[in-house]
Formats: C-alpha cells, structure tokens, sequence
C-alpha cells in the first residue's frame, strides 16, 4: 500500500494526472463512506448485498470503484447500512 502511496503522491506532481484524480474524488469519497459504515458495522459484502437485495457482486464492484453506480442503486445501499443518503450541489472550489 505504500508503494501505491508513493507512487500517487509523485503523480499529483503532473497537473494533468492531479485534474483527474481531483474530478474523481467524490466517487472516491462514497466508496471510502461505505466501506467505513459496512465496516463499523461488523457487516462482511454478502451480508449488506443480503440487506439491500443484490447479489454480492454488486457490491464488490461498487466498492473496488469499477461500477458507476445510480442514485437509486445508492439509496439501497444506504438503506441497507441504516444511513440516509444526501446528494447536494456545492460552489466549485
């Protein structure tokens, strides 16, 4: 994980790599919130897949960040952690 970690921190030097990795950051941030919440909660992928009503690899997919995912899709998943979702708009930085 260092490696990965050294290895993005030299990249952000390039300012074309530094625009992508800052336009994903949202994704990057419900991800992390989800994996945090399954995780405080004790609840394995196949456990919150059973609560939401998809199959595991739904999940799986959504937090290894391969599956852009609808709103719809994250109101079950934020059902299934007990959470409410909010999606709102903010001034650009």
């Amino acid at each position: 994980m260092k490696q990965l970690h050294d290895y993005t921190q030299r990249q952000l030097n390039d300012p074309a790599f530094r625009a992508e990795y800052e336009a994903l950051t949202p994704e990057f941030d419900i991800v992390r919130q989800i994996v945090q919440a399954r995780a405080e909660q004790g609840l394995t992928q196949q456990e919150l897949a059973r609560r939401v009503g998809l199959p595991q690899s739904n999940i799986s997919r959504l937090e290894s960040g391969s599956y852009n995912p609808s709103l719809a899709f994250l109101k079950k998943v934020a059902d299934g952690l007990g959470k409410e979702l909010h999606v709102e708009f903010r001034p650009q930085a």
